[in-house]
């Protein structure tokens, strides 16, 4: 491992956050890529001038983080950087593919249902009315990522699942001349049920994010309602936030 790291024992900030930071921004950064070893503890601790605990615990806490993880006989290996969703109008892929995570879709459900009284309430429509229902599993860097469910007006566009694959749904949506405008959207957590976890290889009970989302064109109509739930070992939400006068 060739990275520069270095440690301020003037800082008060503890010596391990220090290299633990610096060892996540390198693989956020791709300079530790998928796949790379870390020094083992021993040759890390005298390159630094460090005690071994504390590069143990620098380690232990990106291994909690599900970035790295100790593998037997191999050592300790970069798994994936986690990616921070920013709080704005943009799909799930763009994300992705900006943060090099090379998305891809499984498409699981193309179908139109009828409304229930929650998907009717969202996208502004009679309850029982129908809507366009897909269901789709995104992978990045082909491990499961999240699982989305989306419901959208059946005179919006054709849903294709094949181009569903290919690409992320709001650049279809873009392509097929509607213009996003806004969305409003509620953040919250739970446990893994045993489908949940089974879909996205996490252990039953693990803490999950969830995200609901509809969203508005530029003339105020619903185009959209997704019901989303991600990994949290592996995805984040980045809160930007201001001081009200």
């Amino acid at each position: 491992m060739s990275l520069q790291l270095s440690v301020d024992r003037s800082s008060p900030v503890p010596l391990y956050f220090q290299l633990s930071q610096q060892l996540e921004a390198a693989i956020e950064h791709g300079e530790l890529t998928p796949g790379s070893l870390l020094g083992n503890e021993i040759e890390l601790a005298a390159r630094l001038g460090l005690s071994r605990p504390t590069v143990r615990q620098a380690i232990q806490s990106l291994v909690d983080k599900g970035l790295l993880v100790r593998r037997r006989g191999v050592g300790t290996q970069v798994v994936h950087s986690q990616v921070k969703r920013p709080l704005e109008l943009s799909s799930l892929y763009d994300d992705l593919e900006a943060a090099g995570q090379r998305p891809a879709t499984h498409v699981l459900l193309n179908t139109t249902v009828t409304a229930s009284a929650e998907v009717a309430a969202a996208l502004a429509v009679a309850e029982g009315s129908e809507v366009h229902r897909i269901e789709r599993l995104r992978l990045a860097h082909g491990e499961p990522m999240a699982y989305l469910c989306n419901y959208l007006p059946t005179d919006l566009l054709d849903l294709d699942s094949p181009q569903l694959e290919a690409t992320g749904l709001y650049r279809l949506m873009r392509a097929a001349g509607i213009t996003l405008h806004s969305a409003r959207q509620t953040i919250g957590a739970k446990a893994a049920t045993p489908d949940e976890a089974d879909r996205l290889t996490e252990p039953e009970g693990a803490p999950l994010l969830t995200m609901q989302r509809t969203t508005f064109d530029d003339t105020g109509r619903a185009v959209e309602y997704g019901t989303h739930i991600y990994r949290a070992s592996r995805y984040s939400f980045d809160f930007q936030l201001l001081v009200r006068s």
